[in-house]
């Protein structure tokens, strides 16, 4: 591990609220929401009064009577990503990519050319802010994991260097929930033993932890409490699966509210799987329900799979099986469909019609290249004419639309 602080962590501040100020600037230095039936992303001018993302609208306007909702620029907030990311490639080819505007550095073989990492880090701050007019925290430290929390103690606008011979002082003075991996669920289970700070954490009995967060949750947790962090960037990463998910509020668990909605769901990962030829064999899917817990099922198959409705028919099965081993579920919250295990360059194998019971179900079949060559010709109509030109009747019923399709594409990784 490196004993040098090297690793940059460079996040854009407040990105899309800040880019629809960028780009009106009667929005500048007002609260702003990007969203509408729900708040997808607020200005700190919003958060100061308590609006977050994934707020519904109704409760952000009673916190900020005069808080303004914009609809969104998603083409302008994919291209200020890329140019965000690209100023940050300028200085070193070590450049990890983890959302539209966050990306961890390496610059340890540049501090010949560009000086030492906190002048990159300056420097990198100081073109963002003039050649794209955005502001951007950087954090530097020694390994990722205190490089990202160095980024979030810098915000908003402001550089943060940790000092390796000072790092777990720095650490362990802060709240637990900066932690990688923290979320909602661990920090009230962490709060539940008095634990909410880092060095708090640090110092429980592994046992303690373990017992509370699971073998797996618990060790890592430690581990990253003392800034155990051996983890390399991966500059060139693509993703090893393809997800969606649908919040649906509190929905019956019925066919009028399943079906649509995994259709939805399949047709965006199935595209996507198809644009890059990367077909995969498992599909798993994950059903939340009233009470927020969640039950995942899997299957893996004998062929990988790209096409739409083969999916959706794969992942309905799997969330009826969900519900019949929970029959006094009635009510879900959450549907989501990953696909894993991708294929690279992989080649289909026509299959004999010999009228098997799943022969809708084969991407080699008859009935299998029918459904994929109908994908394609959706694909192309999409591509000429834009997404909403064409697709599935009955996926358009039945979902809820609080967060645009657009905005969701915003994170998915690259296949």
């Amino acid at each position: 591990m490196a004993m040098t602080a090297t690793i940059l962590h460079a996040d854009l501040d407040a990105f899309y609220a800040s880019v629809e100020q960028l780009l009106d600037a009667s929005l500048r230095g007002r609260p702003i929401a990007v969203g509408g039936g729900v708040v997808l992303a607020a200005s700190y001018e919003a958060k100061a009064f308590g609006v977050r993302s994934g707020m519904p609208g109704r409760q952000a306007r009673e916190l900020c009577p005069q808080l303004i909702f914009v609809s969104g620029h998603f083409k302008d907030y994919q291209r200020l990503g890329d140019a965000a990311i690209k100023v940050i490639g300028d200085f070193t080819p070590l450049v990890e990519r983890i959302s539209i505007d966050e990306a961890f550095a390496d610059v340890a073989g540049c501090t010949h050319l560009f000086g030492a990492p906190a002048e990159i880090a300056a420097a990198i701050r100081q073109r963002v802010r003039t050649e794209l007019g955005l502001p951007i925290s950087v954090g530097v430290a020694r390994t990722k994991h205190l490089a990202k929390i160095a980024s979030q103690v810098a915000k908003p606008d402001g550089l943060v260097v940790v000092d390796p011979d000072t790092e777990l002082e720095f650490l362990h003075e802060l709240a637990v929930e900066l932690m990688w991996g923290v979320g909602p669920v661990t920090k009230a289970r962490l709060a539940e033993i008095g634990v909410l700070t880092i060095g708090q954490l640090a110092r429980t009995p592994g046992w303690s932890l373990e017992r509370l967060l699971g073998p797996a949750a618990g060790e890592k947790l430690a581990a990253l409490a003392w800034n155990r962090d051996p983890r390399q960037l991966k500059p060139h990463r693509r993703a090893r699966s393809a997800g969606a998910q649908s919040a649906i509020g509190r929905k019956p668990a019925e066919q009028q509210v399943i079906r649509p909605t995994l259709l939805h769901l399949a047709d965006r990962i199935a595209a996507r799987l198809r644009a890059k030829s990367r077909p995969g064999r498992t599909v798993t899917v994950r059903v939340r329900f009233a009470d927020l817990n969640s039950v995942t099922r899997s299957v893996t198959l004998g062929a990988p799979i790209s096409a739409t409705v083969m999916l959706a028919e794969l992942a309905e099965e799997l969330v009826r099986a969900v519900l019949a081993d929970h029959p006094d579920e009635k009510i879900i919250s959450l549907l989501a469909i990953s696909v894993s295990h991708l294929e690279e360059n992989w080649d289909l194998e026509l299959e004999l019609p010999l009228g098997l019971e799943d022969e809708a179900r084969r991407p080699g079949s008859r009935l299998g290249m029918a459904r994929w060559t109908a994908d394609c010709a959706v694909d192309k109509i999409r591509d000429r004419f834009g997404w909403d030109a064409i697709g599935y009747g009955s996926a358009t019923l039945g979902i809820s639309r609080s967060v645009p399709d657009e905005f969701r594409k915003l994170a998915e990784k690259n296949l």
